[in-house]
């Protein structure tokens, strides 16, 4: 009895429904380590709706560290366009000085000299006098005016890191303020993890040597890099350039406010501890060295039109002591971002924001732990499920899972509503509400689906009474195969119903045996089997009942060897058509290959056994070859084929949901074999086609349109036409009539 019990509680534990189980868990915590961009898309989304609940509260005027001189729209109608002559950006520096300002910020930089100084104006000037010449050129220039203020003003300028080195400023940087310095013996050097930029967009360098020769002026990196949705969620405090640290503007504005001559790096064993400003104040961040704030919405108290401070009509009370950053929230002027909190928000406030939460402490946190605790609840609740589901059954078990998500996402809401601390728990939710899902519907599905085998069956051949018995107890009947990592073939013939009206049912049989007859025998000469013949369709496999090796290989080699037979076959049938007096169609094929797992074996009964094979990925390879007319290729291939002959000559079709399926599949086109694939004309079709290809997946559709012209010269030797067709049609409408900024790519097919 003990054994008995013990076998039964071990078939329980390593059961079919609970396998499944168990492998979703597993690959759910593989995904969650892999991190891809959507499932991190979707954490990033969560933090985002918190902040936008609860953002964090805008500070009371007494309380702002940091205003905004704001160029508006309003200061570009009173002063007038951008960019302003340099005599008026010194004037705002000299106005905010004598109204007290701790200091004057440029979230902007003065990349090339002013192009209204009436200085460069005159050197230019043709027809004026050589006497009027000299005494507008030995005038004091704007940028002088503003170097002169720079030199006595405490003033952090603004620059910019560029990755293209043409669009960065070449010559000596200017001197960083950036030291680092490792708390522990074992801590890591924080280069790894830093930002970093091959060039510079630096100011003119009479404005850079005033900087550099006053003790109280700055130079900080203004850079505010969005996640890939274009969000801004948190900022680096510093950057690396030509081995040197540089601060973000930022840091260096409370560096020059506090006094300090620099600021210092810490680490320890897990990356960055923070980056300190004084002694007592050291700014928090993550373990790559990225401030992660909790945004406020837009705070318009913040904002200083520029105009007012430049003709003195600025409330002193929002300047005296206080740190200001000129930027601008002029649309016109394109610095407008995006935050959680706010779509469209001018980005100077960001580095505004950054500055007040520094002073106030109201960071956000994701701790170390954040990783193991989330794959903790993945595992534990997905085991829950394991366990309840067969036990309790769904309904009851749907209750268990109602309580632990409710919990689960309280818990989430609650240490960032008062702790500040990013915990997801929606990627652990949907996965176990998945678990649960599928075991419920896969027990279901089991046992409906024995019941209906077993009668469909044995009815015709068995008393109602024995059918009955044998449905009440369904393992009884052992249907089916074994399961095996196969390749699947389908082959059809297009416009067969044109074809066939040439031709009596005799001739038409005729004609079918000798399409069928040296495609089979391709396929025979290249260990395939042939599954059944479907009127004018092949339907072939490998792997089954033999093992083969490389079955992805032997059926990527049998479809081009099929093609390959078409243009003999149809020389033949022509010469025949000739002698007939019949119009001669040529036969043409389109092929589907797909390769996964598939259960092969004996299907049906013991009065009718089908040696076949049966699964998804045997459908989907059955809509991969419909899809080879809709794409204007020969032969369509799955991503898994694909991954398995890397030396093949394959193009990249289109991430597609192909009819009957929920999910996208990437495709492919097979061109041609080895030979083809180290030729240099693939290699050259192969390069512009991706190019194309991944501008078309950007929306950047001249740049793919551009691309496909030049696929276009290359491809005639692999008879794809048809597919750039389809992708200019696509791309045409798709400028006329854009698909969204939320568009994944994938392409929905209609038919089969």
């Amino acid at each position: 009895m003990g054994r008995e019990t013990s076998m039964k509680f071990l078939r329980s534990v390593i059961s079919f429904d609970r396998l499944i189980g168990y492998l979703m868990v597993i690959g759910f915590i593989l995904l969650y380590n892999f991190n891809p961009a959507p499932v991190e898309f979707a954490r990033l989304k969560v933090f985002d709706y918190y902040q936008q609940i609860k953002p964090r509260d805008i500070p009371p005027l007494e309380k702002k560290p940091v205003m905004i001189v704001d160029i508006d729209e309003q200061s570009l109608e009173t002063v007038g366009q951008w960019p302003w002559p340099r005599d008026k950006i010194s004037k705002l520096v000299e106005n905010a000085m004598a109204m007290k300002a701790s200091l004057f910020a440029f979230d902007m930089v003065f990349a090339e000299p002013d192009g209204k100084d009436i200085k460069t104006v005159a050197e230019g000037a043709a027809g004026l006098t050589p006497a009027m010449k000299k005494l507008l050129t030995e005038r004091t220039s704007n940028d002088e005016v503003l170097a002169k203020t720079i030199s006595t003003s405490r003033v952090v300028l603004g620059q910019a890191g560029r990755v293209d080195e043409t669009e960065g400023t070449k010559g000596p940087p200017s001197k960083s303020s950036v030291a680092k310095r490792k708390k522990t013996k074992n801590a890591l050097d924080p280069e790894p993890f830093t930002v970093s930029f091959p060039a510079l967009v630096r100011n003119i360098p009479i404005l850079e040597d005033a900087a550099k020769k006053n003790r109280l002026a700055g130079f900080g990196m203004f850079n505010a890099l969005p996640d890939e949705d274009g969000v801004i969620r948190n900022v680096p405090a510093y950057f690396l350039h030509e081995g040197k640290f540089f601060p973000a503007l930022s840091i260096e504005m409370l560096r020059v406010a506090l006094g300090r001559q620099t600021v210092v790096i810490y680490t320890n064993e897990a990356g960055i501890d923070g980056v300190g400003i004084t002694k007592n104040f050291t700014v928090k961040t993550n373990n790559v060295g990225r401030i992660w704030p909790h945004f406020s919405k837009r705070d318009w108290d913040k904002y200083i039109p520029a105009h007012e401070l430049l003709n003195g009509t600025a409330d002193p009370q929002k300047i005296a002591g206080r740190m200001l950053i000129l930027g601008t929230s002029a649309v016109g002027l394109r610095d407008i971002r995006s935050i959680p909190t706010e779509r469209d928000i001018p980005g100077v406030e960001v580095h505004a924001q950054i500055i007040e939460v520094i002073a106030n402490q109201n960071y956000l946190t994701r701790p170390n732990y954040a990783n193991a605790a989330e794959m903790a609840f993945i595992l534990f609740g997905g085991l829950a499920m394991i366990i309840l589901v067969p036990w309790l059954g769904a309904k009851w078990t749907a209750l268990v899972f109602v309580v632990t998500a409710v919990g689960a996402g309280g818990m989430s809401w609650y240490l960032f509503s008062e702790e500040k601390i990013l915990l997801d728990a929606s990627y652990a939710i949907i996965s176990i509400l998945l678990i649960y899902t599928v075991l419920t519907y896969t027990g279901y599905s089991r046992e409906e689906a024995k019941r209906k085998q077993t009668r469909d069956a044995f009815s015709k051949y068995l008393a109602p009474d024995q059918v009955k018995a044998i449905a009440e107890n369904p393992d009884a009947l052992q249907l089916g195969g074994v399961q095996r990592e196969m390749t699947l073939l389908f082959c059809d013939v297009r416009g067969f119903t044109t074809i066939s009206e040439q031709f009596d049912a005799i001739g038409l049989t005729k004609l079918i045996n000798k399409l069928l007859t040296p495609l089979t025998n391709v396929i025979l000469d290249r260990h395939g089997t042939i599954d059944k013949y479907m009127g004018d369709c092949i339907m072939a496999f490998w792997n089954a009942p033999l093992d083969v090796e490389k079955h992805a290989y032997f059926g990527c080699q049998s479809a081009l060897a099929m093609m390959a037979e078409m243009a003999p076959l149809n020389e033949r049938l022509e010469a025949e058509a000739l002698e007939d007096g019949r119009k001669h169609v040529p036969l043409k094929v389109g092929l589907g290959l797909n390769s996964g797992p598939a259960v092969v074996g004996n299907m049906g009964s013991e009065l009718r056994i089908d040696y076949s094979v049966l699964g998804d990925t045997v459908n989907l390879a059955a809509r991969l070859e419909g899809q080879s007319k809709a794409y204007g290729v020969d032969i369509v291939i799955g991503e898994t084929t694909n991954s398995d002959v890397p030396m093949m000559a394959t193009l990249f079709l289109d991430n597609i949901k192909v009819k009957g399926k929920t999910e996208a599949v990437t495709i492919y086109c097979l061109v041609g074999d080895e030979e083809v694939a180290e030729s240099q004309g693939f290699k050259t079709l192969k390069q512009f086609h991706d190019q194309m290809i991944a501008a078309y997946l950007e929306q950047d559709w001249n740049k793919s349109i551009k691309r496909l012209k030049e696929c276009r010269l290359l491809c005639a030797p692999y008879n794809i036409d048809g597919f750039y067709d389809l992708y200019e049609t696509r791309i045409l409408h798709f400028q006329a009539e854009s698909p969204g900024e939320d568009w994944d790519g994938v392409f929905v097919a209609t038919t089969k």
